[in-house]
């Protein structure tokens, strides 16, 4: 670390991620962020995401009262892609013209080639994400995805369970996620853990946390899943706590579930929607912002290593400045929080610190 570097300081307009001036070979945290959200089927902006999340980092103090000092391990943000940006502009022009010509009366099958389409484009941003991930894998990166809406992170969890066979997956979420092709749509949003579960052979586990929002068929996928998929269903984990139950005990009792090597999945909305108004599909109750820490926390004293995660559908609102709204505020220290409980959990060790930050 260079004998001028002050983690107390303000930083840079054109610093990176959290205003760290960082080597990206030497880092040993990569964060992807992945600007798509083209299958979000409510409110989109959440491709916006990520470059809002960016420059909210800046305002994020580096000293972290559970991890300590994360930034000394070194965190690198890949610049924004423009093919990710050109995918989500092609597959979101596709989406709308097709959501309005089923609703003049056309049919699925008349729209079958714009359907492939989107599907296809969705594929490729599968692939692109796989092997961003894996290359990071390889070189002893710790990799933090960053959405966009949630079926961005398809490609990086495949690399992880190929790494990590028997991987489980911790899931924060409002929603369940595990429907079919919604709306037609194979890659959708509301279909990443569907696709998961389905096409991802090396997941042994999903445990789901703040679930309040899901259709039938989803319910009858979790009951019937032989124990695979453990929901927490958000009016159970009220219960305990209104009824003054422990919720430690109830995290500790989940959390028995996961292996050994945990993927944390972070959709915005399984917090209370306070903290995430402008997210695509905002769903009354949700987690607190100490509650989400209550399971990071417990998951690491639990002595499970936190082998990658993706924070997403965080959406900034147009009230203020890209980087300015409550929405990339909390998403930024959503972001660092699960950096800092990764490294805490022995994640990785390679990497140098960060060379500045004034």
């Amino acid at each position: 670390m260079s004998g001028t570097f002050d983690p107390d300081a303000a930083a840079r307009p054109d610093a990176g991620i959290f205003g760290l001036a960082c080597d990206p070979a030497q880092a040993a945290v990569h964060v992807l962020g992945v600007p798509f959200d083209a299958t979000t089927s409510y409110r989109r902006g959440t491709a916006h995401g990520p470059d809002a999340i960016l420059r909210a980092s800046h305002q994020v103090d580096l000293f972290d009262l559970y991890t300590g000092r994360p930034y000394e391990a070194g965190i690198w943000m890949d610049p924004l892609s423009d093919a990710v940006d050109a995918w989500n502009r092609e597959a979101g022009a596709l989406t709308s013209d097709i959501r309005g010509r089923l609703d003049v009366g056309e049919t699925e099958a008349e729209l079958a080639k714009a359907f492939a389409r989107v599907n296809a484009i969705g594929g490729e941003l599968n692939t692109w994400v796989y092997e961003r991930t894996r290359e990071k894998l390889e070189a002893g990166k710790l990799v933090g995805l960053v959405g966009g809406d949630h079926a961005t992170p398809f490609g990086a969890i495949r690399a992880q369970a190929e790494r990590h066979p028997g991987l489980g997956l911790l899931h924060v979420d409002a929603h369940a996620d595990l429907r079919r092709a919604y709306e037609g749509f194979t890659w959708s949003h509301a279909s990443i853990f569907h696709n998961v579960l389905e096409h991802v052979g090396d997941v042994k586990q999903l445990l789901q946390v703040g679930i309040r929002d899901l259709c039938e068929e989803e319910a009858d996928t979790i009951a019937s899943s032989k124990g695979r998929i453990r929901a927490v269903f958000d009016k159970d984990w009220f219960r305990t706590k209104h009824c003054g139950d422990s919720l430690v005990a109830l995290v500790r009792r989940e959390l028995e579930v996961l292996p050994e090597k945990v993927y944390v999945s972070f959709d915005i909305d399984g917090l209370d929607p306070a903290f995430c108004p402008n997210t695509g599909t905002p769903v009354p109750g949700g987690l607190s912002w100490d509650e989400a820490n209550l399971w990071l926390d417990e998951l690491v004293r639990s002595g499970r290593t936190i082998v990658g995660f993706d924070v997403n559908e965080v959406a900034p609102g147009k009230e203020r400045p890209l980087g300015e709204g409550w929405d990339e505020i909390v998403g930024a220290r959503l972001l660092y929080r699960l950096i800092g409980f990764a490294l805490a959990s022995g994640a990785t060790s390679a990497g140098a610190a960060p060379r500045s930050r004034s």
